[in-house]
């Protein structure tokens, strides 16, 4: 089982980022699939989640409205769409895979993910 983190990297406040989370070893389908990100200094946060099924999605405050989370089930990744961002989401992204599906009060607790990916930088500046 293995998930692998791209799609990072420097842009300027305002630009754009797709980040991408390639699943090996397993179907993609019967999992959701959380981002999560860490600043220095900072604990893990959740950012997103798509479920399992009928990809219910989840959104951190911050994240609403900017951030679009996806799936490509053929291509077995989940994507995260980053619009409109700001120096406050500078932080190593990375994501992870549970096997329950997620509720509103549980989807961004990290221990409640399995297998996490290496985690892409994500610089946000001027």
């Amino acid at each position: 089982v293995q998930l692998q983190a791209s799609g990072g990297g420097l842009v300027q406040p305002g630009g754009s980022l797709r980040l991408s989370c390639a699943a090996f070893g397993f179907t993609l389908d019967s999992y959701a699939i959380g981002w999560f990100r860490q600043a220095p200094g900072k604990e893990r946060e959740g950012v997103s989640c798509i479920s399992r099924g009928v990809r219910r999605a989840f959104y951190t405050n911050s994240a609403k409205d900017r951030f679009t989370i996806s799936r490509d089930n053929a291509k077995n990744t989940v994507y995260l769409q980053m619009n409109s961002l700001k120096p406050e989401d500078t932080a190593v992204y990375y994501c992870a895979r549970r096997s329950s599906n997620p509720i509103t009060s549980t989807w961004a607790r990290p221990s409640d993910y399995d297998y996490w990916g290496q985690g892409t930088q994500v610089t946000v500046s001027s």
